[in-house]
């Protein structure tokens, strides 16, 4: 039996956690899991569900099918068999409901985990997660916290019908109180669902569904740093490039193909969407003067137009051209059969690119 093999059966199981940072003595005590494994995104939230739940008895699992069937994607699966029905509820298809008794439930010292199905399944909570959840610790002067974690698997590229490939993201970074992320590769996801469950604040956690199943390394003693830390993800000199959960692979890819050309690109991923990071994004223009953002979301009033103003407010003085953006279009999310057309591609990013560097 591979280490991977190994892992992937204790991570599901009833037994060993990861050696990690959170289990003090695994190393001393001779513990032969390996520190590092090749795992998909959706594995590897899995895996950092299960480590909070080991270290912390108040974390619990809510939502739609996330018990003995594991969720609609099996990101929790495996975690009812282990940790029983008290900790793994499967609820009602009512969303509102699930957020409402998640509230509940902190403001008795729990700290819930919720699961919306699919992102368009989010608006019937909307109410709950806006005027109530985001607004519960400052009507309070900051004493009760509101530890609440709404997990949704969001975006395109699967060819899903209406209300299921939707990227909600903007409505609730616009929203004060709430905390928003969105974690584009297996390492990040792994460690960014421990500290969004470990933050007094809530936090709407954006799964890209996407990437739920490509592979990447997952350290389980190295985080990829803070929860609302952006990075550079790929070094360059002529213009920088943007996005967050899934556009940050599409972003790469772009990159490649520009340095065959001759082009440069430093990708930097955001990571956390509310609060922004600017700073690696700053810096980064300070060396190249372009910037170009992308999204899957449509472009109007978004995360991207915000991105745009504050570089241009801050580095004004560093630009060389505007700043563009990519994005989906200002319509509905399309039938499936033609979402690549609707969703930023590889092509669309390096005309962008193109663009800025005619300046």
């Amino acid at each position: 039996m591979s280490e991977n093999t190994t892992l992937e059966t204790g991570l599901a199981g009833t037994g060993s956690a990861p050696a990690s940072a959170s289990t003090p003595g695994a190393a001393e005590a001779g513990s032969q899991t390996p520190t590092t494994a090749q795992l998909p995104l959706g594995k590897a939230i899995n895996a950092g569900l299960r480590r909070a739940m080991l270290d912390d008895p108040k974390v619990l699992l809510m939502g739609e099918d996330i018990g003995p069937l594991g969720g609609v994607f099996r990101v929790t699966e495996g975690l009812h068999a282990e940790f029983g029905p008290q900790r793994v509820l499967d609820t009602p298809l009512a969303e509102a409901g699930i957020i409402g008794t998640a509230i509940g439930m902190a403001m008795r010292g729990y700290r819930p985990v919720c699961e919306i199905q699919f992102d368009g399944f989010i608006f019937p909570g909307f109410d709950q997660i806006t005027t109530q959840l985001a607004r519960m610790r400052n009507r309070h002067e900051g004493q009760l916290s509101m530890p609440v974690v709404i997990r949704v698997p969001y975006g395109g590229h699967i060819g899903s019908i209406e209300h299921h490939q939707e990227s909600p993201e903007a409505y609730f970074a616009h929203t004060p109180g709430l905390r928003v992320v969105s974690p584009s590769n297996p390492n990040d996801a792994y460690w960014m669902i421990q500290e969004a469950i470990a933050s007094d604040d809530p936090v709407l956690f954006f799964e890209p569904k996407s990437r739920y199943w490509p592979k990447g390394e997952v350290s389980f003693a190295q985080s990829g740093g803070p929860l609302h830390a952006s990075r550079v993800v790929r070094e360059g000199s002529d213009v920088t490039v943007v996005g967050h959960g899934a556009m940050v692979s599409v972003l790469l890819q772009a990159a490649e193909l520009a340095a065959e050309e001759g082009t440069s690109l430093e990708v930097v991923d955001l990571r956390s969407i509310s609060p922004l990071d600017f700073g690696p994004i700053l810096d980064s223009v300070a060396t190249t003067g372009r910037l170009v953002v992308a999204q899957e979301a449509s472009g109007f009033v978004s995360v991207g137009s915000e991105i745009a103003a504050t570089v241009t407010e801050r580095s004004f003085y560093s630009l060389e051209a505007p700043v563009l953006r990519v994005s989906g279009f200002d319509t509905p999310f399309p039938p499936a059969a033609v979402e690549t057309h609707f969703l930023p591609g590889v092509d669309r990013i390096l005309e962008a690119v193109d663009r800025v560097l005619a300046y």
